[in-house]
């Protein structure tokens, strides 16, 4: 009996919930509620801060870097035999010479001996011509008294004077021959300069072509400086011509004309502080690498090893930076990093407040400057910042700097 009546209850208990729920659901849900629509407020003209421009005149440097090697640098090879006697006092590495310095000599006694044997041999064949050339004229007197028609050259001794006096010629080449044999038993200094290796003793036999030595020279060091195709067109470089060679190696070639080859401020890092010489471009190479396709120009130094102003001497295989004068360019501008985009792009403004996207041709891009060769005019107005997305033709305020020079002062 209560089974069948919450049978009969239960559904209508389901029911009353779900009438009592959607009541609920409309008696509470949310009024919308009208509002009048808000009125569009002008967008604010930015305000743009600029730089003027101006041409300028600048001398732009390029920079390479290169080894230090000396001008001549050359092994120290005997060309007769014997024991050496004698050395220079200072031959060991990094020993320094003199020009025409004895270095080496070797024991000469031998090549005495060869010189006085050949004047001998130049004594008898003098005796020996003066024979020939006796018996000749005892030849032609009896030819004259005696014979009849056109002698003989045998019946004249023609053959035996001429094989004496080439004995007599031979005999003189022979002791110009042990002359210089005698001259190279001592080796000196074809330049002022240092040893580099020793590889001989005192008493040493040696042996023509034996390798004694090396030397180099210490008046000029040169750098071999290579140069990017395009760096090419900021130097005064003589690619095309030569400079006038020099009689003297201490003074620079100079350029046809008379004028120096373009200065070299050279820099490395020294004795615990950075360094700095000064030299010229004394030649290039005239020719591309192969492998590279870069153009070498020489540097020069001269007296590398003299000690100036506390400054340490220009050691030989020291690694270098260059820096090379280079020439004057007219009418580039130089506008701040901040006002060249990535894209090689500024924004000018015009004198009617609008705003202009402008192409650049950018001639080189330098760490803490732009340099540009056409795109930009005498005067013309940089945007340097308060524009985030620009727009061709926008108008734009303009935030003058309170010192314009000051600014292009900066930027050189």
């Amino acid at each position: 009996m209560t089974k069948k009546r919450l049978q009969l209850i239960l559904p209508v208990i389901l029911l009353l919930i779900g009438v009592s729920t959607a009541w609920a659901i409309i008696a509470l849900r949310p009024r919308t509620v009208m509002q009048a629509p808000k009125l569009q407020v002008p967008l604010e003209v930015p305000l743009v801060s600029v730089i003027q421009v101006e041409p300028q005149t600048l001398r732009l440097a390029v920079h390479s870097q290169g080894v230090v090697m000396p001008r001549n640098e050359i092994d120290l090879i005997p060309e007769v035999a014997g024991k050496v006697i004698q050395l220079h006092p200072d031959f060991a590495a990094g020993g320094f010479l003199d020009y025409n310095e004895v270095l080496v000599v070797i024991d000469p006694r031998d090549y005495d001996v060869a010189i006085v044997q050949t004047q001998a041999q130049i004594t008898e064949a003098k005796r020996q011509l003066a024979m020939e050339e006796a018996q000749a004229d005892q030849a032609r007197n009896e030819w004259r008294a005696l014979g009849e028609g056109a002698p003989s050259a045998l019946a004249m001794r023609e053959p035996q004077l001429a094989e004496a006096r080439a004995k007599l010629k031979a005999a003189e080449a022979s002791l110009i021959q042990a002359r210089i044999k005698r001259s190279r038993c001592e080796l000196r200094a074809p330049f002022a300069g240092r040893w580099q290796s020793k590889n001989i003793g005192l008493g040493q036999f040696i042996q023509p072509g034996e390798k004694l030595g090396r030397i180099y020279s210490t008046d000029v060091a040169e750098i071999r400086l290579p140069l990017a195709t395009d760096q090419l067109g900021f130097l005064d470089l003589p690619v095309g011509e030569s400079y006038r060679s020099s009689h003297s190696l201490s003074t620079l070639p100079l350029k046809s004309g008379g004028k120096r080859g373009p200065k070299v401020m050279l820099t490395a890092k020294l004795a615990g502080r950075m360094q700095t010489w000064e030299g010229r471009i004394g030649r290039t190479e005239g020719m591309l690498e192969e492998t590279t396709g870069v153009h070498y120009a020489v540097a020069e130094v001269q007296g590398p090893y003299q000690q100036k102003d506390n400054r340490p001497p220009l050691l030989s295989r020291l690694f270098v930076q260059a820096e090379i004068e280079g020439k004057e360019i007219q009418n580039l501008f130089v506008p701040p990093q901040i006002a060249v985009s990535a894209g090689q792009e500024a924004l000018l403004v015009d004198p009617g407040q609008k705003l202009h996207i402008q192409r650049l041709d950018v001639l080189r891009n330098e760490p803490d400057r732009i340099l540009v060769k056409a795109g930009l005019n005498a005067g013309d107005r940089l945007g340097t910042s308060g524009i985030q997305v620009p727009v061709e033709g926008m108008t734009v305020r303009v935030d003058e700097p309170a010192n314009p020079d000051a600014i292009k002062a900066d930027n050189r």
